[in-house]
């Protein structure tokens, strides 16, 4: 229903910012906002906006158009796609093909790469959109499922993570006990739980309109939403739920899980002298995966919940500066494709053994080359 003049309030065609989206306003909310705001400068006809489509904050536009998201931040996703494409694809076929005992570990790490690989084939697609200037041509079906993509990868990661601490974690603390737990199917068990919680979490995003046109911008993909459609506070519960669920609560079990991990080898060292080099690489997984969480997965879901609190307590404007800040962080968490590879060597010897019998071998045949 319509808001009162000067009540404040928006109109029904008021459009704003949600996770994932930019403040935004069609012509006659926009003449009706500036004529009851005091101070306002004047409307121009010359910023008349084109039929259907909404208008946002020039700040916004201006971010979307900017040198960064239109040049940095597709060069970093091309970075990305160039580690991330032979590394992954490599550890997929190592776990695959090369490894015949599937460990827990191994299984874990295969669904991860996995995951990374189907991630990294569709960054083309965001890469094309921000080179040009935030105007999506693929269509509403491709941008449904680039959107559900990004979120999907990053919280199977999460929780794939969180599984493989927890495995460490029993067969350090518990060898003999979790030799029934730790066991190929049940892990297989597991990921498969894991892809149906994420799937499952990012399944609204297939089911809603992600596209929107934008005055001076185009058709945008995942940016802006009316604020009269109905899905607005839903996108604030769901964001606002998966980033507890889906981060907090793993960070918690992760972090608990390696430190648990490091003490029992520090006792263990004290016994046996073979423990020190468990200890080290077990040191190098807690870094590497708490680097990992921090710098990839931390800032994209802090800022969220931050800008899911603003938007439920009206801060609109505020809610604009907070997602400009969110796709920054998206885009520094796509690193974490190439910062996996780092758990495959550590956190499995099966892998560990693989990589070194490949230089072994061209070892080898680059000394009887040279003999000969």
């Amino acid at each position: 229903m319509s808001d009162e003049p000067g009540s404040g309030r928006p109109g029904p065609d008021f459009a704003t910012s949600v996770p994932g989206v930019f403040l935004g306003f069609n012509k006659s909310s926009l003449a009706s906002s500036i004529s009851n705001t005091p101070n306002a400068t004047a409307y121009n006809d010359e910023d008349a906006l084109i039929p259907d489509a909404l208008n946002i904050l020039s700040e916004s536009v201006d971010f979307l158009r900017s040198l960064l998201v239109t040049r940095i931040m597709p060069s970093f996703y091309i970075i990305i796609i160039l580690i991330s494409l032979p590394l992954n694809a490599l550890a997929l076929v190592t776990f695959t093909c090369k490894i015949r005992e599937k460990k827990p570990a191994v299984i874990y790490m295969s669904h991860l790469a996995c995951v990374d690989l189907l991630f990294t084939l569709l960054l083309p697609l965001k890469i094309h959109y921000q080179l040009n200037a935030s105007d999506w041509v693929f269509g509403e079906a491709a941008c449904r499922v680039l959107s559900a993509a990004h979120y999907c990868y990053m919280y199977c990661s999460i929780l794939l993570m969180m599984s493989m601490s927890v495995d460490r974690l029993l067969a350090v603390v518990f060898p003999i006990i979790s030799l029934t737990w730790r066991s190929t199917r049940k892990a297989t068990l597991i990921c498969t739980l894991v892809w149906l919680l994420s799937l499952a979490s990012t399944m609204p995003l297939l089911l809603m309109s992600q596209t929107v046109k934008i005055k001076n911008v185009g058709i945008t993909c995942h940016d802006v939403l009316r604020q009269n459609d109905p899905t607005v506070l839903y996108y604030v519960y769901l964001f606002s739920i998966l980033s507890c669920l889906y981060f907090f609560l793993p960070l918690l079990i992760t972090l608990v899980s390696y430190f648990a991990i490091i003490y029992a080898l520090s006792v263990k060292s004290d016994r046996l002298t073979t423990s020190s080099d468990k200890q080290r690489r077990a040191v190098i997984m807690t870094i590497a995966v708490l680097f990992e969480f921090v710098v990839c997965f931390a800032p994209t879901n802090g800022i969220l919940l931050y800008h899911c609190v603003h938007l439920a307590t009206g801060d609109h404007r505020e809610g604009d500066s907070s997602y400009a800040a969110y796709l920054l962080a998206l885009c520094l968490g796509s690193a974490s494709v190439f910062l996996d590879p780092l758990l495959y060597y550590y956190g499995s010897s099966q892998c560990r053994n693989q990589i070194r019998s490949v230089f072994w071998c061209e070892k080898k045949k680059n000394k009887a080359k040279s003999k000969n």
